[in-house]
């Protein structure tokens, strides 16, 4: 199970640490401490696919392909910001892949119908008609949360621009 207790725990024996933690539509949590550190041995290294949504490491900070590396406290950090940039082409035949499915269902049913329709599709929806529709937006932005059903079928009655 993930916890302090076991993230610590295996640091002290990990020549390798990957975080890679996703909350959408908020920052990620800071899993490994500063303090952690000096628990793992020196030259481990950390790689941190979170950063583009801030880091999963308190001392991660973005780097370049440039310049991929950093050392902290003896362990060495790898950082890229926007990873799959690295493989570009690779990268982009995979998300092409991924998204074509659901490109192909706003083309042929519209935005309304395509997103009543697929729950994953729906799931990307932030903001319609100026009602946020993501829990963790409204939160973070302090706004009242709506349904992006409830939200969608009332915009069925505001013609589009």
């Amino acid at each position: 199970m993930s916890n302090a207790a076991n993230i610590e725990e295996s640091l002290c024996d990990a020549d390798l640490v990957i975080g890679a933690v996703l909350v959408p539509g908020a920052a990620a949590p800071k899993l490994v401490t500063r303090a952690m550190l000096g628990a793992m041995k020196p030259g481990a290294v950390l790689v941190d696919v979170a950063i583009d949504q801030g880091g999963c490491f308190e001392t991660s900070r973005a780097t370049t392909h440039q310049e991929p590396t950093y050392e902290v406290d003896g362990i060495v950090h790898y950082c890229v910001a926007n990873m799959p940039g690295g493989v570009a082409r690779t990268s982009t035949q995979a998300l092409t892949n991924a998204t074509l499915p659901y490109l192909l269902a706003l083309a042929d049913k519209g935005w309304r119908r395509a997103l009543l329709d697929h729950a994953h599709l729906r799931n990307g929806l932030n903001i319609c008609r100026g009602r946020v529709t993501y829990p963790a937006v409204a939160q973070a932005l302090g706004y009242l949360y709506v349904d992006p059903v409830e939200a969608i079928k009332a915009a069925a009655d505001v013609p589009l621009r």
